[in-house]
C-alpha cells in the first residue's frame, strides 16, 4: 500500500501546529492533534511508558494516546521504540496498527520512525517546561505556590475582569522561631505545614495561599470568606506527633479588600505589606486593613528615613533624663535617658518615629548617638565636680546580630572615660533562639566590665520568665502595665503578679524598679510589695538636660 505524500506532508504540518499550543503530557489534545497523520498512517493507538534505566521500574503510570475512534488496535502488530534521556530514564513508546489486515510497508514504519522522534522531542519540551515551571512558581521547600504565581494568578484575575471579588491577606506567623526552637525544625516545618494546609482548605479552586519567604505568606480569597480567614489567624491548635505534643499557631496579619483602583497585580501585595507592616508594630491589634490612612502612614514612613541622616548630622535629637527616685527617703538615684526629636521648630512624638527606624535598623545608630551624648553628659558633670547619678541607655533588639555590639558599647563608654559604674544598659527582650543566645552573650559581657543592665518592659513579653531564669540581669524593670488598669483600681490579679514578680526578682538577687508610677496608691502598693525604685510621672516627667542638672 503506496503512503500518499501530500497528504502526509499536510497531515504532519497540521500535527507540528496543534502540538505546539499543547502543555500536558495527558492532554486530550493531544490525540486530536495526531488524529490526521496516524491516519496516513495506519496508527490505531499509542503508548508511553517511562522506566528507571538501572532497576526498570516504571516511573509513572504511562501515557495512552488514541487519536481516533472507529478502529481497533491490532495487539500483535506493534512498532516498539526505545529511547533515553540524559536523566537515566528509559522511555519507551508503542505504536498499534489498525486492525485492517495489512501489515505496515517499510516508507511507513520509517515516517512512525519520524513521528515517535517528535513525539520524543515534544514530551522532552513540556517536561522541561514543567521543571521550569516549578523552579519559578512554586516553593520547593513546602511544596506551594510561591510569589511568581501569585503575581500571575492575579494577573489572569485582572484580564477577566473579577478580581475585585477578591480580598487578599499578607502574614506572618507569631514567634514562629520559638516553635522550631521548642520542637526543631523539621517538625517546625511540618506545623507550618499542617497550618497552610488547614488554610488551603478553606479555599477553592480561584484562591490560593502563597509562600513569600521565611513565615510570611499571602492569601488570595473570596470576600465573602473573610470572617473564615481572619478566625484562622487568631491562631489555631496544632498536634505534632503521637505524643500528644501540640503548637498554638497564629499571626499577624495586613489585610486588602481589592477594589477598582488597582492598576497591577503588584499593587495587591504592595497594600497589604503596608497594613502588615502598621500591624507588627501595633501594641493593640494583630490585624490590620488597608486604607487611605495607611497612605499617609507609609508616606509619613518615608519621609522620616529620607530626612533621618541630615537630622543626624544636624543633631536635632536631643537627651531628656527621667528621674528614678528611691522610695525609702525619696532621693534622686538614677535616671533614663530618652530621646527627643526636634524638626522644624516642632517636637516629633517618639511614637511616631522610633518604629519606623526600628523597621530600617537606623534605630542602632540613633542608639549610639544616645550613648555618646549620655556618655559626654555624664563626662561634663564629673569634670564640674556634680553629683552623678547612673543612667539608663536603652538599645533596642535591632543590635542583635552585630557580633560587635559589646566592643562597640565598651569602646563609646571608655572614650569619654566614664567609670562603667554610671552606665546601665537597657536592653528588651528577643524572641528568636539565636538572638536570644546573643543577648544572653552582651549582658554577661557587659556584667563581665562592671557595667549594670536593665531588662526593658519586663513581663509583657513571650517568653519574660525565661530571662530573668537564664540571663544575669542586675535589673528588672517592670512594666507600667501592671500598675494600670482599665476603669477604677487595681485588679487582683494584677496585684498578684506585681507581688510575685518583685518577690521572684529580688529572690534572685536583682534590684526592681516600676515604671509609669502616677498615684500615691500605686507608690504606697509598690513599697508594701517591697520595690523601692520607681520612676513615673508623680515624681518628674523627662526633663531636658538644663533641668535635670538642676536635680543634679
Amino acid at each position: 500500500m503506496k503512503l500518499d505524500s501530500k497528504k502526509y506532508a499536510d497531515a504532519m504540518d497540521r500535527f507540528h501546529l496543534l502540538i505546539a499550543n499543547v502543555c500536558e503530557l495527558d492532554s486530550p489534545e493531544i490525540g486530536h492533534a495526531l488524529d490526521g497523520i496516524c491516519r496516513v498512517l495506519r496508527v490505531a493507538k499509542i503508548t508511553m511508558k517511562c522506566y528507571d534505566a538501572i532497576s526498570l521500574e516504571k516511573r509513572n503510570k504511562g501515557i495512552e494516546y488514541i487519536p481516533y475512534q472507529g478502529e481497533e488496535p491490532d495487539e500483535a502488530s506493534v512498532y516498539i521504540k526505545r529511547e533515553s534521556t540524559d536523566r537515566g530514564n528509559v522511555v519507551i513508546y508503542r505504536f498499534y496498527k489498525i486492525n485492517d489486515g495489512k501489515e505496515w510497508d517499510e516508507e511507513e514504519l520509517e515516517k512512525i520512525h519520524v513521528l515517535q522522534t517528535c513525539l520524543f522531542a515534544y514530551n522532552a519540551r513540556v517536561r522541561l517546561a514543567q521543571i521550569a515551571d516549578q523552579f519559578t512558581f512554586h516553593d520547593t521547600q513546602l511544596g506551594m505556590y510561591n510569589l511568581n504565581f501569585f503575581m500571575k494568578h492575579v494577573g489572569t484575575l485582572m484580564l477577566n475582569g473579577v478580581v475585585g471579588r477578591y480580598a487578599v491577606c499578607y502574614f506572618n506567623l507569631k514567634h514562629f522561631s520559638v516553635v522550631n526552637q521548642r520542637f526543631g525544625r523539621e517538625r517546625g516545618t511540618k506545623i507550618m505545614v499542617a497550618y497552610i494546609e488547614r488554610l488551603e482548605a478553606l479555599l477553592d479552586h480561584t484562591e490560593l495561599v502563597c509562600r513569600v519567604g521565611g513565615d510570611n505568606f499571602i492569601v488570595l480569597f473570596l470576600k465573602e470568606k473573610l470572617d473564615a480567614v481572619s478566625r484562622h489567624m487568631e491562631g489555631i491548635e496544632l498536634g505534632t506527633d503521637e505524643a500528644g505534643e501540640s503548637a498554638f499557631v497564629s499571626a499577624v496579619a495586613g489585610y486588602y479588600m481589592v477594589d477598582d483602583t488597582v492598576k497591577y497585580p503588584s499593587d495587591l501585595m504592595d497594600r497589604a505589606n503596608v497594613a502588615l507592616n502598621v500591624a507588627k508594630h501595633s501594641k493593640t491589634t494583630d490585624r490590620i486593613f488597608y486604607n487611605d490612612a495607611l497612605i499617609a502612614f507609609s508616606n509619613e514612613r518615608k519621609r522620616i528615613e529620607t530626612i533621618f541622616p541630615d537630622a543626624m548630622r544636624n543633631e536635632e535629637f536631643k537627651v531628656y533624663y527621667q528621674p528614678k527616685v528611691f522610695m525609702k527617703d525619696y532621693k534622686l538615684k538614677g535616671a533614663e535617658a530618652l530621646c527627643r526629636w526636634y524638626h522644624d521648630d516642632q517636637i516629633v512624638p517618639p511614637d511616631r518615629f522610633i518604629p519606623v527606624l526600628e523597621q530600617s535598623k537606623d534605630i542602632c545608630e540613633l542608639d549610639f548617638y544616645m550613648l555618646n551624648h549620655v556618655c559626654a553628659d555624664i563626662r561634663r558633670w564629673l569634670d564640674e565636680g556634680r553629683r552623678v547619678v547612673k543612667v539608663s541607655v536603652n538599645l533596642s533588639r535591632c543590635h542583635m546580630g552585630n557580633s560587635h555590639l559589646l566592643q562597640n558599647i565598651l569602646d563609646i563608654i571608655d572614650s569619654y572615660n566614664v567609670p562603667h559604674e554610671y552606665i546601665e544598659i537597657e536592653l528588651t527582650e528577643t524572641t528568636t533562639d539565636v538572638s536570644f543566645n546573643e543577648l544572653k552573650d552582651v549582658v554577661n559581657g557587659l556584667r563581665e566590665h562592671g557595667i549594670s543592665t536593665s531588662v526593658d518592659d519586663f513581663g509583657v513579653g513571650y517568653s519574660s520568665f525565661n530571662l530573668i531564669r537564664e540571663i544575669p540581669w542586675n535589673v528588672i524593670k517592670i512594666d507600667k502595665s501592671f500598675l494600670h488598669d482599665e476603669g477604677t483600681g487595681l485588679s487582683s490579679k494584677n496585684r498578684a503578679m506585681l507581688k510575685y514578680v518583685i518577690a521572684i526578682a529580688q529572690e534572685l538577687g536583682m534590684v526592681t524598679i516600676c515604671e509609669g508610677v502616677e498615684t500615691l496608691e500605686q507608690v504606697r502598693l509598690l513599697k508594701e510589695y517591697g520595690c523601692f525604685m520607681a520612676q513615673g510621672f508623680y515624681f518628674d516627667r523627662p526633663l531636658p538636660r538644663e533641668r535635670f542638672e538642676e536635680k543634679l
